[in-house]
């Protein structure tokens, strides 16, 4: 029997607005690490998203690799990574001549072939090709069979799919690629596995919204998801990144699961418990899935209150959080107020007001709901809240120009 951990969207140097995260980043790790020893797990995957910007920081680069190599045994527990939608295609894949002795094998381009042969460690890559590898670990008869399915835009995914099927729908031909993988490698005397970083759906539906804090993929064709079904039957077990809550979607023979990411990173994943998930698996037989909850890190709440008595005394009983308060108010937040909630806790990341006066609320009011709109929108939302009229036009450009600076910084 195989042991598989499936963890993903790490999202390492991400933050919370002008909140790091890189200490409970360290600390869910840490966390990570010591579940993948207790469980005495005998492969990880990393479903993707391990960065959270294409040029992370060196604290981020350097927290993965140094996470890395403990969580991979110093080589003896081999480790796939693929790229997700966040990630560089060409920092992800970099370091691999010197990964690939500790086990560690980065995958984010659908035409790289993983180089075969021993390691040191005695994990064997048997097989490679574009999209998949099979490995052969020194404790197990069964090689390891994996479909690799890292995110890919448009115009690398149609040189990989080639231009002579173009009119096909890009989930027919991803579907036919995976089983054309299958068919060759994949049989009842190996363990079969999937690693995808796409926006999946069981086929007939509604797909589930990204998360706030999950840069939307860009679909190909027009195809809003793919579907499990488009996952080859021979599969045991898709390990899935790119949504932040853990999941189990039906639609393919075995689970396809998100495991969600090891952290809570906007306030629309907010009370959610995130997980890794421990696999059990063996040759031709179901697997087993047994998600396993973090405790490491800041939790997310959304809170609101109408007086500040409440708020305070909510505030000194929940102090390790990050919280969007709502406050109830017949007008703006007054200074005092604001700057007794602002005391009371270090995690407030967002005060919105919430204005009662019937009066001005016909003039405007600000709501949690409107932090859907784009920063504009939002802006002119929250002018009104303040002053009771909107933003003059040269007032709203000046916005719009301080935005587009801090987006291209």
């Amino acid at each position: 029997m195989m042991k598989v951990l499936h963890t993903a969207d790490w999202h390492l140097g991400k933050r919370l607005q002008e909140f790091s995260r890189l200490e409970e980043q360290e600390q869910v790790l840490e966390e990570i690490i010591g579940i993948a020893e207790d469980e005495e797990v005998d492969l990880v995957i990393l479903a993707g998203d391990i960065f959270d910007s294409f040029n992370p920081s060196h604290q981020a680069i350097e927290l993965l690799f140094r996470s890395l190599r403990r969580l991979s045994k110093n080589g003896t527990r081999p480790i796939i990574a693929i790229a997700g939608n966040h990630d560089s295609n060409q920092l992800v894949e970099a370091p691999d001549p010197l990964a690939r002795e500790l086990g560690i094998l980065f995958y984010a381009d659908y035409d790289s072939v993983i180089k075969t042969g021993k390691l040191d460690s005695g994990v064997e890559i048997r097989n490679s090709e574009e999209g998949f590898v099979e490995l052969k670990l020194p404790k197990h008869k069964e090689p390891v069979r994996i479909i690799l399915a890292p995110y890919a835009n448009e115009v690398r995914l149609k040189t990989y799919l080639g231009e002579d099927d173009r009119e096909q729908e890009f989930r027919d031909r991803m579907q036919l690629r995976w089983k054309k993988l299958a068919d060759k490698y994949m049989d009842s005397q190996g363990i079969n596995l999937f690693a995808g970083h796409f926006f999946f759906v069981k086929e007939g539906e509604t797909p589930e919204k990204e998360p706030e804090s999950e840069r939307p993929i860009l679909h190909v064709g027009g195809t809003q998801a793919l579907y499990t079904s488009n996952i080859p039957e021979a599969v045991q077990y898709s390990a899935l990144g790119h949504l932040h809550r853990y999941q189990v979607l039906g639609g393919a023979k075995g689970p396809a699961v998100y495991s969600s990411s090891p952290l809570a990173y906007s306030f629309s994943e907010a009370d959610q418990e995130k997980k890794v998930v421990s696999v059990y698996l063996e040759g031709d037989s179901e697997a087993e899935v047994t998600p396993i909850g973090l405790q490491k890190g800041r939790p997310l709440h959304r809170k609101r209150f109408s007086e500040l008595k409440e708020a305070l005394d909510w505030l000194a009983e929940n102090p390790y959080c990050f919280v969007e308060l709502t406050y109830a108010t017949t007008h703006s937040i007054d200074a005092q107020t604001r700057k007794a909630l602002f005391n009371a806790h270090d995690g407030i990341v967002n005060l919105i007001p919430e204005i009662t006066d019937p009066s001005r609320m016909q003039q405007s009011s600000l709501h949690v709901d409107d932090l859907s709109k784009d920063m504009t929108e939002l802006f002119e939302k929250y002018y009104e809240s303040e002053k009771g009229i909107s933003p003059n036009p040269e007032l709203t450009e000046i916005f719009k120009e301080v935005i587009a600076q801090k987006s291209e910084s």
